[in-house]
């Protein structure tokens, strides 16, 4: 394409493109809403805001409260027993992953950065079988309110992440966190004992 046609298509769809902004995006939302609604087994309040797709796996088990911001691009998975909890007011980023075999429960007003995976179980081995076989051995994770869980953070089976609590960036939660407490690393160590507020 010459320069010259390039300028001319550049021009005849610019507005085309300003006004699919304005147009497009609540009607994204409100598809991307009635997708999930129609994917899980509780009611889906209409103060959730959902930005785009949300892919959902297996049986659906997964409650929202109100006044959610669910980013594109998010993963949410229920096996077996499997249920997912989230609480008002909770903002998930682009990208997370929770998955749950046991229970996940994350509460009201808790901001889970990019690309973050909360799965409550893992694989189990039997003698003889193949690891994608042998099943899965779950245990809860709760998170409580108003915590914020980082950029790409990973959370294990077990684990308890108390109210106000901070995750660092890339940790690896494998053990409790105290409320209004700062953990990072790998594994997640304490690095402030107590925010005060």
């Amino acid at each position: 394409m010459s320069s010259l046609a390039k300028r001319f298509a550049i021009a005849v769809l610019a507005p085309f493109a300003r006004a699919s902004g304005t147009v497009g995006t609540p009607l994204v939302r409100a598809w991307s809403h009635a997708r999930l609604a129609a994917s899980i087994t509780s009611k889906l309040d209409l103060s959730v805001v959902v930005q785009g797709s949300v892919e959902v796996h297996g049986s659906g088990n997964i409650e929202f409260g109100k006044d959610l911001f669910l980013y594109p691009g998010l993963y949410l998975e229920t096996r077996g027993n499997g249920h997912i909890t989230l609480g008002d007011g909770v903002v998930i980023s682009r990208g997370v992953h929770i998955v749950s075999h046991a229970e996940i429960t994350i509460g009201e007003g808790t901001g889970i950065g990019e690309y973050t995976s909360i799965r409550d179980a893992n694989h189990t081995r039997g003698d003889g079988s193949s690891v994608r076989e042998s099943g899965h051995q779950g245990k809860a994770i709760r998170i409580g309110r108003n915590a914020w869980i980082g950029r790409g953070v990973t959370i294990l089976p077990g684990a308890t992440i108390g109210d106000d609590a901070v995750v660092g960036a890339n940790s690896v939660v494998t053990r409790d966190v105290p409320p209004s407490c700062t953990v990072a690393g790998v594994p997640a160590r304490l690095l402030v004992k107590e925010l005060s507020r």
